[in-house]
């Protein structure tokens, strides 16, 4: 809007007329029912849910990871299967339900079941560790429902405990077979899955210590206290047996030892006395051939002698030694009989050689008158 001009105007000047204001747009002035309807369409279009009222009115919604999108039309199971991520759906006609298709652990409290001594004891927690496999998400849930843990695992653990404790003892359930009944129960409720719901996967078992009446449970304990002393003596029995098994093999070991430095010795021995043996032989072997050596040498020596003795045996040799007896001999015999003693010597010898002579001629002759007519003549 133009400001009005400043003095009086004569006369003459121009008249400006001023100009109403534009109407304002209908509802510029209140933007609050924009907003409101904006906050709605947001939450209609964007809120994922899983409740069923608000999924009935939501057009686009959202399948958590580790999850399938499963719907229903008119309260019929659709054949349409999601994978995680946002999807649209017509609202209030189609509802729309997750199902976890990863590993989950249902968690069944509270299992009262009877021995088969009648005794009440309660499984206060056991743990089912389960998967349903993507392909059979459609037959699962058309033939047993999105709560379909419930037929196949919760009322399935409460019918295979109390079919296990009817036919066992509960000294059987609660020590003897207790680390078995995990196996025991995922064998049982996998088989009957196996056989009416396939897609139902069963990995482990986890079976809590159920709770047995207060005065039973004190006589358990009495009884393991006594099992445990049973145990500890039957230890410390083993740990004395050992020790006297133990100074047994070191009492054999030392006296092995003992036997094998003996025989060692022994052995030793032996052997220095083999070796003197073997020393004394070979030496007396030495001194026999030594001795030998000598009687030969002396037998030689005698043999050489007696022939030279033999070559000496002549009337001069034994006159020449018989004077030299007689020269040796330092002493002087004074009488008539010495010259005739010394003289008669010598005539032995010359009788000695004359008889020599004569037999050496009477051989000749002999030989002579053997050569004639064969008569011998005297």
């Amino acid at each position: 809007m133009d400001a009005p001009p400043r003095g009086g105007g004569g006369a003459g000047a121009p008249q400006h007329r001023q100009q109403p204001p534009p109407p304002p747009p209908p509802g510029a002035g209140n933007p609050i029912p924009i907003l409101l309807l904006f906050l709605v369409i947001v939450a209609m279009v964007l809120v994922p849910s899983t409740s069923s009222l608000k999924s009935s009115f939501t057009i686009m919604h959202q399948v958590p990871e580790g999850h399938v999108g499963v719907y229903w039309r008119g309260g019929a199971l659709l054949n349409t299967i999601t994978e995680p991520g946002f999807h649209f759906k017509l609202p209030l006609i189609t509802q729309y339900e997750p199902v976890q298709v990863t590993l989950q652990t249902d968690l069944v409290r509270d299992i009262p079941c009877g021995t088969k001594g009648g005794v009440m004891i309660n499984f206060e927690k056991i743990e089912v560790v389960n998967r349903l496999r993507k392909e059979y998400v459609y037959d699962t849930l058309l033939n047993y429902g999105v709560q379909y843990d419930n037929t196949w695992i919760y009322d399935k653990i409460h019918h295979e405990i109390n079919q296990f404790c009817s036919s066992h003892s509960l000294q059987q359930v609660y020590i003897d077979m207790f680390d078995q009944i995990d196996e025991k129960m995922k064998d049982a409720i996998q088989v009957d899955c196996t056989r009416y719901a396939p897609g139902i996967e069963i990995l482990s078992v986890r079976v809590t210590k159920p709770l047995i009446p207060e005065s039973i449970r004190k006589n358990f304990e009495h009884m393991e206290e006594e099992r445990t002393k049973v145990l500890i003596a039957i230890e410390k029995q083993r740990v004395v047996e050992k020790e006297a098994e133990t100074a047994k093999k070191m009492a054999i070991s030392e006296a092995e030892k003992s036997a094998s430095v003996s025989k060692i010795h022994m052995e030793q021995k032996l052997m220095e006395k083999d070796s003197e043996r073997m020393q004394q032989e070979i030496e007396n072997h030495m001194y026999m051939a030594h001795e030998k050596s000598l009687a030969d040498a002396a037998f030689y020596r005698v043999m050489k002698e007696a022939e030279a003795n033999k070559l000496k045996l002549t009337p001069q040799f034994l006159e020449l030694k018989f004077i030299e007896a007689i020269a040796d001999n330092t002493k002087i015999f004074f009488g008539e009989k010495v010259p005739n003693m010394v003289l008669d010597q010598r005539l032995l010898g010359n009788f000695l050689h004359r008889m020599s002579g004569d037999a050496a001629a009477k051989e000749a002759n002999l030989d002579e008158v053997s050569t004639g007519d064969g008569r011998s003549e005297i």
